[in-house]
């Protein structure tokens, strides 16, 4: 299945001189998926809803400060590797050409709205992220704000602080909408104030409560159509639908990740923000996983999805690099993580982290096996 008949000619553009607040007020009033960049007629980027998401960024400030720069589609490229361009961009929405010409945009919700009927094959626990970043409701803003951007996600499931049981959530939409857009808006309070006050106010005042949530037993295709009906772009997942323990967050980009998993003998790698990687290559990545895979040969890697987010300190102009690996294997997912300067050395602390990790698996699951041995052979006795 291609693209040709889900791409869309309808897209908001902008030139990179627009200023902020304009396009603010366009994320307000047309709510797009994404908006076009571009400087005298000719593409040059995207702006989404993360890129909004600076609190102290002024309504002067021009498109071509925060647009990000997202990979160019064919109008009638694979809708799997479509997905895969999407993700590894880290964007919701990107550019379509035919040929040299500018044709639409294609969007994350646009390929699950199209593949949504094939998504049943797979459960919420297959492709569940269960790096749980929280925050609690005493938290401020002004941390939820700094934990978003850290950790390079979209949401933040909310805890109470003795219980640490699930409360509420809070998203990058949350915050567009309580500190960017307008230092007037009120929180559930009815607090107002200036915008270094608006950092400090609960993460209570803004968070959404009711949360909408998934169990790792359902399908996707439930889970996707939720956020569909909820206008939402991530589920948390609990045991159970009452069961206020967080167990994990499934997100639309999990979903799009999935749609790339393959059935080939070769490890299917997926790399997000591929652009840090410097001197790496993707074949130095894949034959670099492969190496730690092989110390367990009973394990079969379905899919390895290894993630760069770039943070602000740096050391002599190299830019601190946090990278996480995550495995879905036969034997469940396992993953590794680690900071470096540079994503080469951040990539190896992960990594180190991943093969401490497989070969941990490595020795209970060997434990397992001499302890049903001693049973069977007591058994005998």
């Amino acid at each position: 299945m291609d693209i040709t008949d889900i791409a869309t000619p309808d897209f908001v553009e902008v030139d990179v001189d627009k200023r902020l607040g304009k396009i603010r007020a366009i994320f307000e009033r047309e709510n797009p998926r994404g908006i076009v960049v571009t400087e005298e007629g000719e593409y040059v980027g995207i702006i989404g809803e993360k890129q909004l998401v600076r609190s102290r960024m002024e309504d002067d400030t021009k498109a071509s400060v925060v647009m990000k720069s997202a990979p160019r589609v064919d109008r009638h490229e694979d809708v799997r590797e479509t997905a895969r361009m999407l993700v590894e961009g880290d964007v919701n929405v990107a550019p379509v050409f035919e040929g040299e010409k500018l044709y639409g945009v294609i969007s994350s919700d646009t390929i699950l709205d199209a593949v949504l009927d094939n998504l049943d094959a797979i459960s919420v626990g297959d492709i569940q992220s269960e790096d749980i970043v929280s925050v609690s409701e005493k938290s401020h803003v002004g941390q939820a704000i700094n934990k978003l951007r850290e950790h390079g996600i979209s949401r933040l499931p909310v805890v109470d602080d003795d219980s640490g049981k699930l409360t509420g959530i809070v998203t990058t939409h949350d915050l567009v909408d309580f500190v960017v857009r307008d230092d007037t808006r009120q929180g559930r309070g009815d607090r107002r104030g200036d915008l270094d006050r608006m950092l400090d106010l609960p993460v209570y005042d803004l968070m959404s409560s009711p949360v909408v949530t998934a169990t790792p037993a359902e399908t996707v295709d439930e889970a996707v159509e939720r956020m569909f009906e909820n206008d939402i772009s991530g589920l948390v997942v609990t045991s159970t639908e009452s069961d206020a323990e967080v167990q994990g967050i499934v997100t639309k980009t999990d979903v799009l990740r999935a749609l790339t998993f393959t059935e080939e003998e070769s490890m299917d790698v997926q790399i997000t923000n591929v652009s840090l990687l410097e001197t790496l290559t993707r074949q130095e990545v894949v034959e670099s996983i492969t190496s730690v895979v092989d110390k367990y040969q009973q394990m079969q890697v379905l899919h390895a999805h290894v993630r760069f987010h770039e943070h602000k300190e740096k050391l002599r102009g190299t830019p601190l690099i946090q990278c996480q690996i995550r495995l879905r294997t036969s034997h469940g997912q396992i993953a590794g993580s680690g900071e470096g300067y540079g994503a080469e050395h951040a990539f190896h602390v992960a990594l180190d982290k991943l093969e401490r990790n497989v070969l941990e698996l490595k020795g209970l699951n060997a434990d397992e096996k001499y302890r049903g041995q001693l049973i069977r052979k007591l058994g005998e006795l």
